[in-house]
């Protein structure tokens, strides 16, 4: 199970989201559908709310401000249930890409592990966009962004 937060902001007359592109060998060459929202799994004792802001401040170095507008969950292909949340920032905020590191085996069977960061890119994009990056599973987030918003 894991949590995040679905950032919007409005730029220019437009619905942009924030979606993160994970790190590592395997995803390097993926772009379509690989994308995600800033999201991870909770600390022992974690609340999920406090799980995603967490993460979003890990991955994208943004605080959630305001009120956050629940999104529900989902269960993506690999059987993993993400609960999300939506959250509003002003068109001006940065990003600070600050992943967390894991190590794997790399090259394949070659015995020698190799630090990737979690997160490699982070980046808004408009809706239209956004909905043939996202993971399938988590375009319903998009539509209920667009629901709850609107």
């Amino acid at each position: 199970m894991s949590a995040g937060f679905l950032v919007y902001r409005r730029k220019a007359g437009r619905l942009e989201v924030l979606l993160v592109h994970p790190g590592g060998p395997f995803w390097r060459s993926k772009d379509e559908g690989a994308w995600s929202i800033p999201k991870g799994e909770p600390l022992d004792g974690e609340e999920l709310p406090a799980a995603a802001s967490r993460e979003l401040l890990e991955e994208a170095g943004l605080r959630p401000q305001g009120s956050f507008v629940e999104l529900g969950w989902v269960k993506q292909k690999g059987g993993k249930t993400v609960h999300a949340w939506a959250a509003e920032i002003e068109p001006s905020e940065e990003i600070r890409l600050e992943s967390n590191t894991f190590e794997t085996e790399w090259p394949p069977r070659s015995g020698q592990l190799q630090a990737f960061p979690e997160v490699d890119r982070a980046e808004f994009f408009p809706l239209p966009e956004a909905e043939k990056k996202i993971n399938p599973a988590q375009r319903a987030f998009l539509e209920r962004l667009l629901e709850r918003t609107a």
